[in-house]
C-alpha cells in the first residue's frame, strides 16, 4: 500500500485522483513525473519505491510504498530489481493517468510532462559499471533516465525511507 509524503495511506486509484488534481490547478506548468526505487539489505531487503510529480519551479507531491523481500546482496540484481520495479509502476501509471486526464477534458500530448526513471545509480563508485545497461534498458521503453545526481526520487525520497 502507497502512502503520501504526510504518512496517509493511499490506493493506486487514489494516487491517480490526486496527481490528475494537482496537474488540473496548473494544466500549463511543465511536469517531471518520476519513478525511482531504492533498497537497503540489512536481515531482508528494504524496497521503498516512489511516484513524484515536480511542478517545475513550484514543489510536487510523491508517494512510496515499503516491501520487504528476501535479502539481495549482489549489487548487480539489486539495481536491477530497484530498476525492474519502477518501470513496472510507470507503466501501470501512464495509461491511468491519461484516462483519468481525459475525463477532465485534458489531453496528455497538450502537457508538457517529461516522465522518467530515476536509478541509483551514477558515475562513481560500484554502479558505475551498471549506467550503460540500465540506461539503455529504461530507455527502451520510452522513459528519461536518470542518475546520480539528478536521480532525485530514487537517491532522495526514496533513500530517505529506505533506511
Amino acid at each position: 500500500m502507497f502512502r503520501s509524503a504526510n504518512g496517509q495511506e493511499v490506493t493506486m486509484d487514489g494516487i491517480i485522483d490526486r496527481i490528475t488534481r494537482y496537474i488540473a490547478e496548473e494544466p500549463h506548468a511543465a511536469y517531471e513525473i518520476t519513478v525511482g526505487t531504492d533498497s537497503q539489505s540489512h536481515g531482508q531487503t528494504k524496497m521503498v519505491e516512489v511516484i513524484a510529480v515536480h511542478r517545475r519551479g513550484n514543489g510536487g507531491i510523491y508517494f512510496y510504498n515499503i516491501e520487504f523481500v528476501r535479502r539481495i546482496s549482489n549489487l548487480k540484481q539489486k539495481i536491477n530489481e530497484e530498476t525492474a520495479r519502477s518501470l513496472s509502476i510507470a507503466n501501470g501509471l501512464i495509461d491511468r493517468l491519461e484516462l483519468a486526464l481525459l475525463e477532465r477534458d485534458i489531453d496528455i500530448a497538450s502537457l508538457d510532462i517529461s516522465f522518467q526513471i530515476h536509478c541509483d545509480i551514477g558515475r562513481y563508485g560500484k554502479t558505475s559499471m551498471l549506467i550503460k545497461e540500465i540506461t539503455s534498458w529504461v530507455t527502451s521503453y520510452g522513459y528519461v533516465c536518470m542518475i546520480k545526481p539528478d536521480s532525485y526520487t530514487a537517491s532522495g525520497i526514496a533513500n530517505k525511507y529506505s533506511k
